[in-house]
């Protein structure tokens, strides 16, 4: 396996005057930008020319990570490519909530094989059902199948974000990159670091991802309270106060949900992710230290687990909500993340909408927000 990491900055062009030389049917170059090249899509089409036969992926950030720093107006590049393991990508033009299970369904289908071990996934951050998605590819690829990846972002704006195929660009897609066979090692990690507060309630009327009560009251009007003056500033100020929900039969497994949209009409909230009936549910807020720790646990989850030195890269996709928090400090979670790779190790990623990893080892994707997710991938010599 050999990698290389470049850039691109809006104003001064690439960081490298040509590109590496790794052009190959199962080399993977992952692309997470600005917002802005929407308009600007030309460096799309240069990395096109340069790789005409590899897999380009990639999407719209909230923030780009490039190697220990956090980047605005850029691109963060990765190009990976493998000497033993086969790679193949599979897209889909539909987005809409209402089809997320069957886009989520249709993408493992196209890349489901006996020998693929490993899928890593790349979503519209916006038009999505994070938790239905999953749901639909996990319905169909074994379970010994790992799944990672994240929705793309939009800053702070929240208004459109654009995911890449090959070098087509499109505000509605979704792309899986499916890795195969047994040479490949796959580790991941994903950790919180929220603290919470006020009572637990329970969800009692809610359809999919969008909340409508919870203890049998206007769940808008509810959380409007809890937030007292930064209720006028929603729905990015939900990004600083998530709620965590679970099961009550596993109070131990539990997920964190972002906020994507709020509906004054029906005082309803729309979620990243299902808020499932009966769950509980408890609001969130930042601890600093503890999201720094987060990130850390993360990365030994994940770089703890591999199982040699040599060629390695690392995906790390995190909340925007974690950097509105965090703020300056930002590049702290990235330190703490890079400090624990293994010694070369490549690190690229973004700031997301949100996060797709399993809870724990041996389980099935799932969901996440407010999370730093960790994705670690190299090849057995």
């Amino acid at each position: 396996m050999k990698t290389a990491l470049f850039e691109y900055r809006m104003g001064s062009g690439w960081s490298v005057d040509s590109f590496p030389e790794l052009d190959a049917e199962n080399t993977l170059v992952t692309v997470f930008g600005d917002r802005g090249f929407w308009e600007d899509q030309a460096p799309f089409g240069e990395l096109r020319e340069a790789y005409p036969t590899a897999q380009i992926v990639g999407c719209s950030t909230a923030g780009e990570i490039h190697g220990r720093k956090l980047s605005d107006a850029s691109l963060s590049v990765a190009v990976v490519s493998f000497d033993k393991t086969p790679i193949k990508t599979a897209v889909s033009s539909a987005a809409a909530d209402d089809d997320s299970r069957e886009v989520g369904r249709s993408l493992a289908e196209r890349l489901d094989d006996e020998r693929l071990s490993n899928v890593f996934v790349l979503s519209n951050g916006l038009n999505v059902n994070g938790t239905a998605l999953v749901a639909g590819m996990n319905e169909v690829l074994d379970d010994a199948v790992k799944v990672t990846g994240g929705l793309a972002g939009d800053g702070e704006a929240f208004e459109r974000t654009w995911v890449l195929y090959g070098d087509d660009v499109s505000l509605e897609q979704t792309v899986a990159v499916g890795f195969y066979g047994d040479d490949i090692v796959f580790t991941h990690g994903s950790q919180g670091g929220w603290d919470r507060f006020g009572p637990e309630r329970r969800v009692t009327k809610s359809e999919d991802n969008v909340l409508y009560e919870l203890d049998d009251q206007p769940a808008l009007d509810l959380y409007k309270r809890y937030l007292g003056d930064h209720a006028d500033e929603l729905p990015a100020a939900g990004l600083l106060f998530p709620l965590e929900i679970h099961e009550p039969a596993s109070p131990d497994k539990r997920l964190v949900r972002t906020i994507l949209a709020v509906d004054e009409a029906d005082h309803s909230l729309t979620f990243a992710g299902d808020m499932p009936e009966g769950w509980t549910a408890q609001l969130m807020k930042a601890n600093f230290d503890r999201l720094v720790d987060g990130a850390e646990r993360a990365a030994e989850h994940s770089a703890g687990e591999n199982i040699h030195q040599g060629p390695t890269v690392a995906f790390a996709i995190s909340c925007v909500g974690r950097r509105l928090v965090l703020q300056e400090r930002t590049e702290d979670e990235i330190e703490a993340v890079a400090d624990l790779l293994p010694d070369g190790a490549g690190l690229v990623g973004f700031y997301s909408y949100g996060e797709l990893s399993p809870h724990d080892a041996g389980e099935p994707c799932d969901l996440h927000n407010q999370t730093m997710t960790l994705t670690v991938i190299s090849e057995r010599p």
